[in-house]
């Protein structure tokens, strides 16, 4: 049966590490723990968990301290959290039944992680990370920011998750400060470094560098296609913000040039047609949006509402603004199969009652 080492860099995680190792620690065979200059009790705590604590300079890298604490690692494979992940009990059984079933000549174990839950705690938004790790040097960490081990080698999929659940808010600006700090060193941002930079401006509402940031990335020949098709969508939102609705959908309607429409920009363009009031149009788009495979195993990110959920309860919009409402409670009683306890459905549904 194949060892695991949970190897983990942190920083001010009071509140939530002994909450992380709780959900873990018995299930693998050493913790490593890497604080990066912590002036709360984390190291405190983390001692409690493992003898393995070690203290490493912050070089504002990631991939970095992630790498060095792989470096401390003596088990067969290197598994990553964070301090604000947590392995759900109800995953317990698998993870412990995947150690025994595991084929030896695995490389890189890819595991789901839901980062976003709606209102009934049902995952939101997700997508498959590597999360574990062939314990040697062939496998590093690369990029200071939103750092990856690139797949490689023989890969397993595996239906367990880790889930994403930060108690408080971390440091918003810390992201986008690495970035600027790389691009006045003068440094040249990779493809890949170049679209989690135009996000880190997005989400700090700074649409029009955006914009050029993620146009002069879609311009690139480089660049891995699930980005691509995310980035038409967060470039398209800027160009929202900025009042040019047109070439929002434009760049929407351009990332069907990169590959097959996905449903997240279906509904996205599907959206843009319901607010111009165009509903033939939107239901066009909407109902794309529910024959679309999901694919799952892309890499790409996936909001599974936008495959069936958020298609059905606009259809049901669009439906009953055409006046069509026994098409409409149709649609909407669809959602609802989907989503019973959604207020947006349970709203829906008392205004067909009484009409």
């Amino acid at each position: 049966m194949p060892t695991v080492s949970l190897c983990m860099i942190v920083k001010n995680e009071e509140m939530h590490i002994a909450r992380c190792l709780d959900s873990i620690a018995k299930l693998v065979d050493e913790i490593i723990i890497v604080d990066t200059g912590s002036t709360d009790r984390t190291v405190e705590i983390a001692s409690s968990y493992s003898s393995k604590v070690y203290s490493y300079p912050w070089t504002n890298d990631f991939s970095d301290a992630r790498n060095y604490s792989f470096s401390k690692a003596s088990m067969d494979y290197c598994m990553w959290m964070d301090a604000d992940d947590i392995l759900e009990k109800a995953e317990t059984d698998q993870f412990l039944q995947l150690k025994k079933s595991l084929s030896p000549d695995t490389d890189i174990v890819m595991m789901r992680y839901h980062t976003a839950f709606d209102e009934a705690g049902v995952p939101s938004f997700s997508y498959f990370r590597e999360r574990w790790i062939r314990n040697c040097p062939k496998y590093r960490w690369i990029g200071a920011v939103h750092e990856v081990i690139p797949p490689s080698g023989s890969i397993v999929y595996s239906e367990i998750a880790i889930s994403h659940k930060k108690i408080n808010a971390g440091n918003p600006d810390r992201n986008l400060k690495i970035y600027q700090k790389m691009l006045a060193d003068g440094k040249v941002l990779d493809p890949r470094q170049q679209y989690y930079y135009g996000r880190e401006l997005y989400y700090h509402k700074q649409y029009e560098e955006a914009v050029s940031v993620f146009e002069q990335f879609l311009l690139s020949p480089e660049g891995w296609v699930e980005n691509k098709i995310e980035a038409c969508s967060i470039c398209a939102k800027c160009y929202y913000q900025l009042g040019q609705e047109q070439q929002a959908l434009n760049t929407l309607l351009r990332s069907m040039s990169f590959d097959l429409p996905r449903a997240e920009l279906c509904c996205d363009i599907g959206k843009y047609f319901l607010e111009h009031g165009n509903c033939h149009n939107a239901i066009y788009w909407y109902e794309t949006a529910l024959n679309t495979q999901k694919n799952e195993y892309s890499g790409g990110f996936i909001l599974p509402d936008c495959y069936d959920y958020i298609p059905l309860l606009q259809l049901c919009v669009c439906y009953d603004k055409m006046g069509d409402w026994q098409k409409a409670k149709e649609y909407n009683e669809r959602a609802g199969a989907c989503k019973p306890y959604s207020k947006a459905y349970l709203y829906n549904k008392n205004y067909f009652d009484n009409k």
